[in-house]
């Protein structure tokens, strides 16, 4: 009696080899070409090279470069205004203008006035206030337009126009950070800083193209004190 089955078994062996090596085939060639990483990428930092998928140590040379320069990029735009305004302070204190008093420009500015955006009809009176020992009362002047920031120029409140005083003048008690005492029920603008220093800026306009009254205006009205 005769057998095939030996040849049987040879023939579904070659045909399954002939399938899986088909399969491989069509697996190598159906991959994506947009997930393949490619031999070189043209970037605004130059030329960046790969094998394999594999950065070259050149490659790997300007990517550093590059977030050495992004994080110290980064660390100049969040920090610049807290210079710019600590700078603001030392010049204060170099003019002679202590925390918790105010400079008032008695006269116009002009262009030998180094303030960057002044303009020369405007009545200008700003200072520094010191929280550190606790509370203060920042007495805003009628008719003026103002605001307090604190040292990162981070907005604590607005008074004048734009404040809740309306331009009407009032009382604002500022609250140092982490400020969990006593405050009064009424009579004042509450404000709460995240630093223990904040700036007072602001201006007021002048009265028939004169600034005189104005000036005396800031003069009785403008105050700072310490609450408790």
């Amino acid at each position: 009696m005769k057998t095939t089955q030996p040849k049987v078994l040879v023939t579904a062996a070659a045909v399954l080899a002939l399938i899986v090596t088909t399969m491989a085939a069509s697996a190598e060639t159906d991959i994506p070409k947009s997930i393949v990483t490619p031999d070189s990428v043209e970037t605004r930092l130059g030329t960046l090279d790969f094998k394999d998928g594999m950065p070259s140590k050149a490659t790997l040379d300007k990517v550093y470069e590059n977030l050495d320069f992004v994080h110290a990029f980064d660390a100049f735009m969040n920090t610049y205004q807290g210079v710019n305004i600590f700078d603001m302070r030392k010049g204060l204190l170099e003019a002679g203008v202590k925390d918790n008093e105010i400079i008032l420009f008695s006269e116009l500015m002009d262009a030998k006035s180094l303030y960057l955006t002044a303009n020369a009809d405007t009545i200008y009176f700003h200072g520094f206030i010191d929280l550190s020992k606790g509370p203060m009362v920042f007495e805003a002047p009628p008719g003026s337009l103002g605001l307090i920031d604190d040292m990162w120029f981070r907005w604590v409140v607005d008074f004048g126009g734009p404040g809740p005083d309306r331009g009407e003048g009032g009382r604002y008690l500022i609250l140092p950070p982490g400020y969990d005492g006593p405050v009064p029920e009424g009579g004042f603008y509450i404000a709460r800083s995240r630093t223990s220093r904040v700036l007072a800026f602001g201006r007021s306009f002048m009265q028939n193209s004169d600034p005189k009254p104005v000036v005396d205006l800031i003069r009785r009205t403008a105050k700072k004190n310490l609450m408790f």
